[in-house]
């Protein structure tokens, strides 16, 4: 099946998940390979299968490198005990699932491959380099393009959130979670990488640790009873693969870096991924 007819048909089969962001009305149907909704407003289905749901400029800080890079990386195995987690928190029966800022989709692919539970899954990122490149795992999800702070998704559309590390937007995400669905956030923890970090910049430089307080405070100003899990463990890096882990993230834009910095991550064997995994139910 070609992906124009893969995404045509998730969305003529779902399309009461979608809403419209410009008048925030549920789309109506899909007339040929577009999106319409009651007051005329229309969104066409790519050739990659994805939709554009954007109605404002945006600016997005990873570039194509660095997406083709965190694909390389994560495809190697760098987030698959994370996946895990993930999966362990999952009913065994089929659930609606969003993952937030999904960027190439790799963590959202590995999921359903895990799953195989007949889900609806559906993956969205600000980057639309980040979704052409989620469309190329060939997994059983939709992939769009939206805004984070006005979610194209309607009230109680899903039992699942899914955060990892990206920026939240919670009273959209209380919008669109079902009651009786659940909500998954997942952090990095002070040595998230540390190894890196510190060939980077040094063990005594600011950008050589991070602290995830505030993140972590603000999740539970809105969900004081949410339940945490600490996930820590070792990456052994494939041949290869070190100048992927390297700019992987913005870590390789920030000033000050150790002068040898590239030559050093070179001989990276290993690095630790640190994570707190931040769980709400909702009633």
């Amino acid at each position: 099946m070609k992906k124009i007819e893969f995404g045509t048909q998730f969305v003529t089969q779902n399309i009461n998940i979608f809403r419209c962001p410009i008048c925030d009305q549920p789309f109506q149907q899909v007339e040929g390979t577009t999106l319409q909704c009651p007051n005329g407003h229309g969104f066409d289905i790519s050739k990659k299968g994805t939709l554009y749901f954007l109605t404002h400029h945006s600016n997005n800080e990873y570039d194509s490198e660095m997406l083709t890079a965190r694909n390389r990386i994560l495809r190697a195995g760098l987030f698959d005990p994370i996946i895990k987690a993930i999966y362990e928190r999952l009913d065994s029966s089929p659930e609606t699932i969003l993952d937030v800022g999904c960027g190439e989709g790799t963590p959202l692919a590995k999921l359903m491959k895990l799953r195989q539970a007949q889900d609806v899954a559906v993956g969205f990122d600000i980057s639309k380099d980040g979704i052409n490149l989620a469309t190329q795992h060939g997994a059983d999800a939709f992939f769009c393009v939206a805004d984070l702070a006005h979610l194209p998704f309607n009230d109680d559309a899903f039992n699942m959130v899914i955060d990892l590390f990206s920026p939240s937007a919670y009273d959209e995400f209380n919008r669109v979670i079902k009651p009786g669905g659940q909500l998954i956030k997942i952090i990095p923890n002070s040595h998230y990488l540390h190894e890196l970090r510190e060939l980077l910049f040094g063990a005594d430089q600011p950008n050589s640790s991070y602290s995830n307080q505030k993140v972590y405070d603000l999740f539970f100003e809105h969900y004081p009873d949410a339940t945490v899990h600490q996930l820590r463990y070792s990456f052994q890096i494939p041949a290869g693969l070190q100048r992927s882990l390297m700019i992987m993230t913005p870590l390789h834009w920030g000033k000050n870096q150790n002068t040898d910095a590239a030559r050093l991550v070179e001989n990276m064997k290993s690095v630790t991924v640190d994570v707190s995994i931040l769980t709400q139910q909702f009633n």
